[in-house]
């Protein structure tokens, strides 16, 4: 992913995110209630969220983030740490020593705030399909008789 497009995405995300709130806000304020809106607009809120979390440890790891302070020097057998490899997707990074032994680190807090959002989204998106489908269709109206 290019940097440029990160960042958009990373500034973009958190104003989706507020802008998804105020539409639930005035959702709930002005019934009648349509469960399938409601469940698009929190579709987008959680979209959002995990995009913008996930850009969030994109950037932590391209710039050098936190993983690299969490190698050791020599690991329990003695080997000298020889590089550290970071990975995107998911967020993670390897602790590569001497003699071949590699530890990986991942960042459990920003799989879970990705994976949980991604996942609420997809779910609300089915249940919002769903909802819609089975939502009445507006009454026709009979035809004039002549």
């Amino acid at each position: 992913m290019p940097m440029p497009l990160a960042g958009v995405l990373l500034l973009i995300g958190p104003a989706i995110a507020a802008a998804c709130v105020v539409t639930v806000v005035l959702l709930l304020d002005n019934p009648p209630l349509s469960p399938s809106r409601l469940c698009a607009v929190l579709v987008a809120f959680f979209g959002a969220s995990a995009v913008s979390v996930y850009c969030y440890g994109w950037f932590s790891v391209t710039l050098g983030g936190p993983f690299p302070a969490l190698c050791e020097d020599r690991n329990a057998t003695g080997a000298a740490l020889v590089s550290t490899v970071q990975e995107h997707w998911p967020l993670r990074s390897a602790c590569v020593y001497s003699d071949g032994a590699t530890v990986e680190h991942v960042s459990m807090l920003l799989n879970v705030l990705v994976h949980l959002p991604a996942g609420l989204a997809a779910v609300l998106a089915c249940a919002a399909a769903v909802l819609r489908r089975r939502a009445p269709s507006a009454p026709e109206e009979a035809p004039a008789a002549p």
